[in-house]
């Protein structure tokens, strides 16, 4: 591996990466004005939660037919008009807002169609990224994302707060140019990011689906990381579903509450900063193992912590070496998949990720219903504890070697022995995530 500094050197990446951090603070930045703009126009938290999950929604339903574009067309015209579509989605935010006639229903079809942007993007992205970046670098590429999403998901928050209260269709505008920027940066990449063609007569997109699926059901290593990483997504965000309400409830001061993100941000930040390094040195099962841990240990306290500074505290060290999971695995799963899988396989593990994503606040809400406080986060817990025990006992899981030796791995084989994947890629959200 060679280090953020000779990954500078990759053109390709690093415009890719540029616009890309640009793009997502928008993003991050327009996403939290979504609910704000929706209370203050219905008065209603119900109606400001359904467009909060608009985004979310678009882009579960188009992560799959995405990993098939992504595998027959060419991966930077998919990605450039993505991010057309989302500058004139919300350029028509824009318009309303100065004209004063914004509506829920325009906002909800922006945001919905964003997500349907977004979930067309990612795959390509993915796909893009493993054609121009040295598998060597894979870890330190991926790494450099997930700074990039911790980067955003620390400032986006109060730049969007800022920019809302100048003039509500501020933050609409910004992530409208953000848009604009990575169409440009991603126009200038100069490698071919077609894939290769496929062999045989073109399938049904139905059938190409099921190939990913069939490539990830084949392998043990995804098999498996496929149930943690749905497992762990449900209970962990729960968890801090019911951590949130549970300070709502007790009063604490919306700042203080506030405080959790950033120090969310910040362990994720340092957790990105320090994950080409500690994928380079433990093998990427053994750092599978520890992350699935560092989803559960760090929530502990909160049975009975329940307070802000515990909340920061917990969130701090469960997200500083979930980047490095995410980076590792992530990059594993290029370096083994072959090219004409890409998109699909990415997108089938990021759908199974994401689509438990919804149901989190309805278990969160109904555990701390029925049992209280401590007893739902016990509860939320123990669950989270059985999960991790899912790569500790796979060998599928234990004995992936270090990325030194990924090389020597046949591509056709996750796994030297018969994952936005933790969620890495998929995460244009605020709430902590893990596996």
């Amino acid at each position: 591996m060679t280090g953020y500094r000779q990954l500078a050197r990759n053109r390709d990446f690093t415009i890719l990466w540029v616009g890309e951090t640009i793009s997502e603070l928008g993003s991050t930045m327009a996403l939290f004005v979504f609910p704000l703009l929706g209370y203050r126009l219905t008065h209603s938290t119900l109606d400001a939660a359904f467009l909060a999950t608009a985004d979310m929604l678009g882009m579960a339903v188009m992560t799959l037919p995405a990993g098939v574009l992504a595998d027959r067309y060419d991966r930077k015209r998919l990605m450039v008009c993505s991010s057309a579509a989302g500058a004139a989605l919300y350029a028509s935010l824009v318009v309303a807002g100065v004209l004063g006639s914004l509506t829920m229903p325009h906002l909800f079809l922006v945001a919905l169609g964003s997500g349907v942007a977004a979930g067309i993007f990612q795959p390509a992205q993915m796909a893009a990224i493993r054609t121009v970046v040295a598998t060597e670098d894979l870890p330190t590429a991926f790494s450099q994302n997930q700074a990039r999403m911790h980067v955003a998901s620390l400032l986006g928050g109060p730049l969007g707060g800022v920019l809302y209260v100048v003039r509500v269709w501020v933050p609409f505008a910004v992530d409208a140019a953000s848009f604009l920027v990575s169409c440009l940066t991603v126009s200038r990449i100069r490698t071919d990011l077609r894939p290769h063609p496929r062999e045989g007569a073109p399938t049904r997109p139905l059938q190409q689906v099921k190939e990913g699926f069939r490539f990830v059901g084949k392998q043990p290593f995804f098999r498996t990381l496929l149930v943690f990483s749905g497992t762990s997504n449900l209970l962990v965000n729960a968890c801090f579903i019911v951590v949130s309400l549970r300070l709502i409830r007790d009063h604490y001061a919306p700042a203080q509450i506030g405080l959790v993100s950033t120090f969310a941000g910040l362990g994720g930040i340092l957790g990105a900063l320090a994950a080409p390094y500690v994928i380079e040195r433990l093998r990427t099962g053994t750092l599978t193992v520890a992350v699935a841990w560092m989803c559960v240990l760090p929530l502990v306290p909160l049975i009975w912590w329940a307070t802000p500074l515990g909340a920061c505290v917990s969130v701090f060290f469960l997200l500083v070496l979930n980047p490095a999971g995410n980076a590792g695995i992530g990059s594993y799963r290029a370096a083994v998949t072959p090219d004409e899988l890409q998109g699909r396989v990415g997108s089938a593990m990021m759908f199974v990720s994401m689509g438990v994503m919804p149901f989190a606040p309805i278990l969160g809400g109904f555990a701390l219903a029925r049992l209280g406080g401590s007893g739902a986060v016990a509860l939320l817990v123990a669950g989270s504890a059985l999960g991790a025990l899912v790569p500790t006992l796979s060998r599928s899981i234990r004995s992936v070697p270090r990325p030194a030796d990924w090389p020597r791995l046949d591509r056709s084989v996750a796994g030297p022995a018969p994952i936005e994947q933790t969620p890495d890629e998929t995460a244009r959200r605020s709430e902590p995530t893990c596996a």
